[in-house]
């Protein structure tokens, strides 16, 4: 049965691996975007869970150093106003990282919000390797935030996993971490409505 499994999981990889979207904005659009916040550096992981089910859905990393990012692997969620560079979003405002949070929060889904403060370090060495991992295949959003935080000091128990709530799980055990769920009534046929409002000053 494990031969089985693993047989199947390697297929399933293999089927992924032309979902990958390259995408790479220019240096003069980043640049404009950078967006520095006053906060300490942390590693912020979102996981989207079933509402229902609880089983996982989707993994994001928000990385605060130098400047905030965020990394969404083989995401969806997007917005003109920000530079991407291979499923790394520049620009990330509170008001986008708002954004972020409400395009996945909807009466079917829930977002799990775990918080490190880190050092100034370790958060440029897991944003220089999310900036370096490259597109995402479909369905590898916890494997590759995963390989991204393996050897990181102070995420020992990260594993490699193809999960999200396994990658939550092991987060839970980073030390200092804080947790928030966040819950949303808004209806499933509004999903990602605010992605088409580029205007919108709620997100300026």
């Amino acid at each position: 049965m494990r031969n089985l499994i693993l047989c199947l999981v390697a297929l399933f990889a293999l089927a992924a691996c032309g979902g990958a979207e390259p995408k790479w904005a220019s240096d003069a659009d980043v640049a404009r975007a950078a967006y520095v916040h006053d906060g300490p550096a942390a590693i912020t992981l979102f996981t989207v869970t079933n509402a229902r089910s609880g089983a996982g859905a989707h993994s994001g990393l928000l990385i605060n150093g130098a400047q905030r990012i965020m990394f969404d692997p083989a995401g969806s969620w997007q917005h003109p106003a920000l530079p991407e560079r291979n499923d790394v979003h520049f620009g990330m405002t509170p008001k986008m990282v708002t954004f972020y949070i409400d395009y996945h929060a909807r009466e079917t889904f829930d977002v799990q919000e775990q918080t490190v403060l880190v050092s100034p370090q370790v958060a440029a060495l897991v944003a220089q390797r999310a900036m370096a991992y490259g597109a995402v295949p479909k369905a590898q959003c916890s494997r590759s935030i995963s390989a991204i935080l393996a050897g990181v000091p102070g995420f020992e128990s990260i594993g490699s996993t193809w999960y999200p709530k396994m990658l939550m799980a092991d987060f839970s055990r980073v030390p200092g971490v804080t947790t928030r769920t966040i819950t949303d009534d808004d209806a499933d046929e509004n999903h990602g409505v605010l992605l088409v409002q580029a205007g919108d000053p709620r997100l300026e």
